[in-house]
């Protein structure tokens, strides 16, 4: 595994990158990432009982600081149907160490907030056929119909 980069270190400013939407990038507070711990289910050798590696990252965008407007709006927008109560919940509970579960939520809310951001792909501007490509389909269709043409029933050569 690679090391984690600025924006996955548990318990800091939750950084990402510039890209689409977001030019200079997001630095998200720390105080207004909540961590949550519980136990985790599933095998886990001799800590299974003992350990709260399960993590749980709760992030609410309409109060957050990192975003313009116009950001905040595509977020709310595009999240909606992820939202609980006006919080984006992101639980981990892949990994046995419950620094790396810290790691991996923060790396999914990266994500899922790249995602929201990005403006959405510009419409689609359709386009005619070719003179060419409606000729070679024209002929395609006469040759394909001469074929079928070709297959009547044979008429007997005499009359009888």
């Amino acid at each position: 595994m690679t090391a984690p980069g600025p924006s996955s270190i548990p318990g800091g400013d939750l950084l990402i990158a510039a890209g689409p939407g977001m030019p200079h990038g997001l630095r998200i507070p720390a105080t207004e990432l909540v961590e949550r711990f519980s136990r985790s289910a599933g095998p886990g050798g001799q800590g299974v009982n003992t350990a709260d590696s399960r993590v749980e990252l709760l992030f609410v965008p309409a109060t957050s600081t990192a975003f313009s407007q116009a950001q905040r709006a595509r977020v709310l927008r595009r999240l909606a149907d992820r939202l609980s109560q006006g919080a984006v919940a992101i639980a981990a509970s892949e990994y046995r160490s419950q620094h790396r579960n810290r790691v991996a939520a923060r790396e999914r809310l990266t994500a899922i907030l790249r995602d929201a951001i990005a403006p959405p792909a510009p419409p689609r501007r359709p386009t005619k056929p070719t003179r060419g490509s409606q000729r070679r389909r024209l002929d395609a269709k006469k040759q394909r119909g001469r074929t079928k043409a070709l297959r009547g029933r044979v008429a007997p050569e005499n009359g009888g």
